[in-house]
């Protein structure tokens, strides 16, 4: 298998060699008032049109561009749950028109935030694009009682949206900080204005494993990639930054996968393996360090992602049964991966969903790192059924 595999990543290295990772998101933060809501992104939206096309003309592939707003608690205090919910689907509506992807915040950063509005949150996130998060551990240690209400609006989203896909653009973040440009757990507190960057770069790690079989050269080798890459990103955000008079927050290094662009099949072609075999943890290793090790103003994760949704390999593998959830959160002592979009049967109760969150804030909180949680209990599925999510960004795999 391992010749098969060393194989593979030769011969994706004889096409992809030295190829830059593609932006998959320039994010941008702000502060929108209700009433001037649509004025407000417009003008954003010239912005990240003119960032965009810095980084195309820097030879950049660009996938999106973000807006992310202030916590929409603050901008809907007052309204009735009505007018609140119709604000919230224009701003989905606005969203679609001027191709962007939407989030409105997080809905709780304390242990003591008021929750009267997270059942309003479910129906937004089962009903729109709009991604959201809610914090549960922070400097301040872990948040209880955000991670019972995070259970109980996961279990309202599921049952509220097409084969409980809302889940997909919510997150539970524990120790995450604000100006991450990825979704759905980027967030701020500020007085927006600002931008950050996250690549997909997963071609990358590839490149590299698929050349180097010792950790010690193999890490050398992926910081020097990813520092060439990461700077020449950098300089194109400095240089939209000294033109626009936007804030540049930073950019995330974290080689985020898509689909066929794959870190877990990166990480087989390291370890001669399906992902999850002995080795797997060694790899994580090397790329999170990697990744911090890259002379940029870093944000977000910097680390390692793991979406077994997102990502066709971990997809597959998650159906072969080669790793599971204590397999995720043990690389997670090691990178920031966290649960990333972990499909669970439908009749998963608030309790156990709880004590799974409980176990990510606890490990982010004991190694003070960030991570993050996306469950998705499908309705009506059990342990052995295949979900049957329509979310093109998605696979679809065995419920375990």
């Amino acid at each position: 298998m391992r010749l098969a595999l060393v194989l593979f990543g030769l011969a994706s290295l004889a096409w992809g060699a030295d190829t830059r990772p593609k932006v998959r998101a320039i994010t941008a933060f702000i502060n929108i008032d209700p009433k001037t809501y649509a004025t407000e992104i417009e003008n954003t939206m010239q912005f990240l049109n003119s960032a965009r096309e810095a980084y195309r003309g820097a030879g950049f592939e660009v996938e999106g561009v973000r807006i992310v707003t202030q916590p929409f608690t603050r901008y809907i205090a007052g309204m009735k749950r009505e007018e609140a919910l119709a604000f919230f689907h224009k701003l989905d509506e606005l969203s679609t028109k001027l191709k962007y992807a939407p989030n409105i915040g997080t809905a709780m950063l304390g242990d003591g935030d008021d929750t009267s509005q997270l059942d309003l949150l479910a129906t937004v996130l089962a009903t729109t694009r709009l991604n959201a998060s809610l914090s549960v551990a922070g400097e301040d240690g872990v948040h209880w009682r955000a991670i019972r209400e995070a259970a109980k609006l996961i279990k309202n989203t599921a049952e509220r949206s097409s084969h409980g896909g809302g889940n997909f653009n919510f997150a539970v973040t524990a120790m995450v900080k604000p100006y991450g440009p990825f979704y759905p757990g980027a967030y701020h507190l500020g007085t927006g204005h600002t931008f950050a960057v996250g690549l997909e770069g997963a071609n990358v790690v590839a490149e590299i494993f698929a050349q180097y079989h010792e950790p010690r050269e193999a890490e050398k080798q992926l910081a020097a990639a990813l520092t060439k890459h990461m700077r020449d990103a950098e300089a194109v955000a400095i240089k939209v930054a000294g033109t626009s008079g936007w804030t540049y927050a930073g950019i995330d290094p974290t080689p985020a996968p898509l689909g066929d662009v794959s870190i877990g099949r990166a990480i087989e072609s390291f370890t001669g393996g399906p992902f999850g075999v002995s080795g797997t943890m060694t790899a994580a290793g090397i790329i999170t360090r990697a990744v911090q090790s890259v002379p940029v103003k870093r944000v977000g994760y910097s680390g390692l992602m793991v979406p077994v949704l997102e990502d066709n390999v971990l997809a597959k593998r998650w159906a072969e049964g080669t790793f599971n959830m204590d397999s995720l959160l043990a690389y997670s002592a090691v990178c920031a991966g966290g649960l990333d979009t972990v499909p669970l049967p439908g009749d998963t109760s608030e309790e156990k969903i709880a004590r799974i969150l409980g176990d990510v804030a606890s490990l982010a909180y004991k190694w003070q790192k960030p991570l993050a949680a996306r469950l998705l209990p499908v309705p009506g599925k059990k342990a052995g059924d295949r979900t049957e999510f329509d979310d093109p960004r998605m696979a679809n795999t065995i419920i375990r």
